[in-house]
């Protein structure tokens, strides 16, 4: 295998949340899209925020949610990945950090999208936390190394 500069493969962290964040966009209106039509729902304009879709059952609802939260916390994830990819991070734990987190999220995605168990999802989205902890110290850190040669 070749050697990819860490900041490659920081992004290649950030490549596969987004390309994963699109696959659970598709699985939930491939989801929603037919439950949407058994139903013969109208989406009405005027529904308070929410209201329509609510109605579906939860196992299409489950999918949409996920989405939702994958535009949520990941964000902070984006915007710390790419900094030490922009700061040049000198650490490999920070591309391990970074993988992890992605991992996680799948994992979280995945609960979230089959079995809705809360608990576990739980779990698992707090030990997702742990690397978006690591990331900030890491990002932080470089920051600081980087402000004291200025």
């Amino acid at each position: 295998m070749q050697y990819l500069p860490h900041a490659v493969q920081l992004v290649g962290a950030v490549i596969a949340l987004a390309a994963w964040s699109m696959v659970m966009w598709a699985w939930m209106y491939a989801t929603r899209l037919p439950a949407m039509f058994a139903m013969g729902m109208k989406p009405d304009p005027k529904a308070p925020r929410g209201e329509q879709m609510s109605t579906l059952p939860p196992q299409v609802r489950w999918k949409a949610d996920n989405y939702n939260h994958l535009m949520e916390q990941p964000t902070v994830f984006y915007a710390l990945v790419l900094a030490l990819a922009l700061l040049g991070s000198p650490a490999f734990s920070a591309v391990v950090l970074a993988w992890a987190y992605v991992a996680l999220r799948i994992v979280h995605s995945l609960v979230q999208a089959l079995t809705n168990k809360i608990e576990v999802r739980f779990v698992v989205f707090v030990l997702s936390n742990v690397p978006l902890l690591g990331l900030t110290y890491l990002a932080a850190e470089r920051f600081f190394q980087l402000s004291a040669l200025a």
